[in-house]
């Protein structure tokens, strides 16, 4: 085990992406960021926070995309000790008017990226015999959202996904989870018409904590699944929602 342990957080310019990347770093990790997006203001925010960081443009949903940014984690830091799968896109469109070509690149960001990623990190986190996956699922799948058939199918596939490959990689050291949150104030959604649509009052009433989520809210979660102390609990989805989901 190296010395200080390396996160790997995809989605990390902004949103859940950016707040995980913090913690991990105040948590005493260096951080590998990826995204389409610029990561500096994350990079910033890392830094700050004593970690050591990467940024680097990403396209989850391209293999060769992905391969490349492993090849430069393993470079800078040696390897890679926990994975967070965050990046996502979540179109709000009625059913019928989602193309075949839409609903690919939906699953392509939200669930092939899965494949791409966890096959360029778990080999090193095999021979560790370390390592935390930790995926973005949705609370969606549980309650079912207007206007987000692909999104929520994507979710489903990376719940079936996590509690599948936890029953694979339970001996080597190495556990898989997922967060699930409900709908989330970030700077995403608040430039989608959330608003106009009423979603956030709605959902927020939904809940037993009456007010909306904000990507802070899922910090502590993700820092125990990340952590030594969560080394006895995979395949599991957690509903972090303001108790939207009592499962």
């Amino acid at each position: 085990m190296r010395a200080r342990r390396t996160a790997v957080v995809t989605g990390a310019a902004a949103g859940f992406g950016q707040a995980f990347a913090v913690r991990l770093a105040e948590a005493g990790h260096d951080v590998a960021l990826a995204d389409i997006a610029p990561t500096g203001e994350t990079e910033r925010l890392v830094r700050s926070a004593g970690g050591e960081v990467l940024g680097m443009g990403c396209d989850v949903s391209s293999g060769e995309s992905v391969a490349a940014f492993g090849a430069a984690v393993r470079e800078r830091f040696g390897g890679c000790d926990v994975l967070v799968a965050n990046a996502g896109v979540y179109p709000i469109a009625p059913f019928e008017e989602v193309t075949f070509e839409q609903w690919r690149h939906i699953m392509a960001v939200n669930l092939d990226s899965l494949f791409h990623l966890t096959s360029t990190f778990l080999p090193g986190m095999r021979e560790a015999g370390w390592g935390r996956i930790i995926c973005m699922a949705s609370n969606g799948f549980h309650t079912g959202l207007p206007l987000l058939t692909p999104y929520v199918a994507s979710k489903g596939g990376v719940i079936g996904f996590v509690r599948s490959l936890a029953g694979e990689i339970g001996g080597s050291g190495v556990t898989i989870n997922a967060l699930a949150p409900s709908l989330t104030r970030t700077q995403g959604t608040q430039t989608g018409p959330h608003d106009e649509l009423g979603w956030f009052e709605h959902v927020a009433q939904l809940q037993a904590i009456k007010r909306t989520q904000v990507p802070e809210d899922l910090t502590g979660a993700l820092a125990f699944l990340a952590s030594d102390d969560a080394a006895f609990m995979t395949g599991q989805t957690i509903a972090v929602d303001g108790g939207a989901v009592r499962a």
